[in-house]
C-alpha cells in the first residue's frame, strides 16, 4: 500500500487556524519564554496574520542588541565601528573630525597670538610676531585650515621668532596625515564592500519536497543574476526553532544544521546557471519524522546562506578578495508538499539559455503524504514481506523426500 498523495500544500492557513484553540499554554514557565514556546508550538493562534521573522527574505536580520553595557569594547575597534556605521553617520563623523581639529589647533593658534601680544600689535612694523596676520577667531581658523590641508595663501604665516608656533605647525601636519589616512581608508573600504553584490543572487520564493532518487528532499533554487561570477561559492542552511527539553528547559530560537551536501561537496557551487540545491530528508534530518499533515501545524524557520568571493575584487588563483554573502529565509508557509521546480534552462544557438521568467515556476507531482520515517518502515516491511514469500515459495517448490 502507497499513503495518500496531497493535492496541494496551500490550504495550511486553515488547518493552523482550526487547529490552533487546542493548544494548552506550557505551565511552569516566565511570560516571556511561555509566550515564544506558544508561538512556536505545534498549532498557532487562529488570529495571528503574519509572524516574526528571524530573517527577512531580503537577508536582513531581525535582531536588535540592546542594554549592551561594556561599550568601550566598540573604541577599541575602531576602524570597523567606523566602517559599520551607516552613511550618514559616517559623512557626519568624517566632516567632524576635521572640522574639530581646525577649530581646536585655531583656538591654540589664537591663544599663543594673545599671549604672545601678535594681536595687539598688528600693522607695526617693528614688532616680532609669532603668527603674522592673525587678529581675531576667524583669521586663526583660516590660518589652522590653510596649514592642515597645505593650501598657504601666503598672507598667515608662523616666523621662526617662536618654537611653540613651529611645533604646534608640525603637530597639526602630523594629525591632520593621520586622520587623512583613517578616514580615506574607512570611505575606500566602505565604498568597496561587495554588500550590493548579494542584490544580483536570487532565491526561490518557496522551498518544494518531493521525490528524488527514491527518497524525500527538501528542495529550493538559488541564481546569480551577473555575469561575473562567484569564486568558491558555498551554501549552507540552518533551521531556526523554538523548544523545549524533556527537564522543562526553554530553549528560544535553537539553531541546528541541515545537510546540503556538505559530506560530498555538493554545497560547493559553480554558480553560472540556476541551481537547485536539494537536502535529503534522512535519520539525521531534523524533518525525519515530518509529513505533510505535521507540516501544517509546524512552525520554524529556515535560514539560507550564501558566500562566495566577487570575482572582480578577487584573485582567480590565490582565490582571495572581498567575501559576498546573500541571506533569505523560509517560514513552513512558504513550503509546497509535493510540488517541483520547472527547467529554466534551455540550449539554443550553440549556447544555453537561462529563462529567469520561470525561475520560480513549480509543477505538483504525486508525493507521499507520508514522512520520510514513516516510508523507511513501509519500505522496510515491504522487503520484509517480500523475503518471507520468497521463503514460502522456496519451501513449496522444493521437492519431496522420499
Amino acid at each position: 500500500s502507497v499513503p495518500s498523495i496531497p493535492n496541494s500544500a496551500r490550504g495550511r492557513t486553515s488547518a493552523r487556524s482550526s487547529a490552533a484553540a487546542a493548544v494548552p499554554a506550557p505551565e511552569g514557565l516566565p511570560g516571556r519564554c511561555r509566550k515564544l514556546l506558544e508561538e512556536d508550538s505545534p498549532m498557532v493562534q487562529a488570529g495571528k496574520r503574519q509572524r516574526q521573522r528571524y530573517v527577512t527574505k531580503m537577508g536582513k536580520c531581525q535582531v536588535n542588541l540592546g542594554n549592551i553595557q561594556d561599550k568601550k569594547r566598540f573604541l577599541s575597534d575602531i576602524f570597523t565601528t567606523i566602517v559599520d556605521l551607516k552613511y550618514r553617520w559616517f559623512l557626519f563623523v568624517f566632516m567632524m573630525c576635521y572640522i574639530i581639529t581646525w577649530v581646536v589647533f585655531a583656538t591654540i593658534y589664537l591663544f599663543d597670538a594673545w599671549v604672545r601680544g601678535d594681536v595687539w600689535h598688528q600693522g607695526d612694523p617693528e614688532w616680532q610676531a609669532c603668527i603674522e596676520n592673525v587678529d581675531g577667531f576667524i583669521s586663526a581658523l583660516l590660518f589652522s585650515v590653510e596649514s592642515q590641508r597645505t593650501i598657504g595663501y601666503g598672507s598667515r604665516i608662523v616666523t621662526a621668532n617662536c618654537v611653540e608656533g613651529v611645533i604646534l605647525l608640525m603637530a597639526q601636519s602630523i594629525v591632520g596625515s593621520m586622520i587623512d589616512a583613517l578616514m580615506v581608508g574607512c570611505m575606500f573600504v566602505k565604498i568597496s564592500r561587495p554588500k550590493k553584490r548579494a542584490q544580483t543572487l536570487i532565491f526561490s520564493k518557496n522551498c518544494v519536497i518531493s521525490r528524488r532518487d527514491e527518497k524525500l528532499c527538501l528542495m529550493f533554487r538559488v541564481g546569480d543574476l551577473r555575469e561575473s561570477h562567484m569564486v568558491d561559492a558555498k551554501i549552507r542552511a540552518k533551521l531556526i526553532k523554538s523548544r523545549q527539553t524533556a527537564e522543562g528547559e526553554f530553549i528560544p530560537l535553537e539553531q541546528s544544521e541541515l545537510n546540503l551536501g556538505y559530506d560530498t561537496g555538493e554545497d560547493r557551487l559553480f554558480l553560472v546557471e540556476p541551481q537547485i540545491i536539494c537536502h535529503v530528508i534522512d535519520c539525521r534530518s531534523p524533518f525525519w519524522d515530518m509529513s505533510a499533515e505535521s507540516l501544517r501545524r509546524e512552525q520554524f524557520e529556515i535560514i539560507i546562506i550564501l558566500e562566495g568571493i566577487v570575482e572582480a575584487t578577487g584573485d582567480r588563483c590565490l582565490a582571495a578578495g572581498m567575501t559576498c554573502q546573500a541571506r533569505t529565509s523560509y517560514t513552513e508557509d512558504e513550503i509546497l508538499w509535493g510540488y517541483r521546480f520547472e527547467p529554466c534552462m534551455s540550449l539554443e544557438k550553440g549556447a544555453f539559455q537561462v529563462d529567469y521568467s520561470r525561475f520560480e515556476m513549480t509543477f505538483e507531482v504525486q508525493t507521499p503524504a507520508a514522512s520520510a520515517k514513516e516510508l523507511q518502515e513501509l519500505r522496510e516491511l515491504e522487503q520484509q514481506e517480500h523475503s518471507t514469500l520468497s521463503l514460502y515459495w522456496d519451501h513449496l517448490l522444493q521437492p519431496c523426500a522420499p
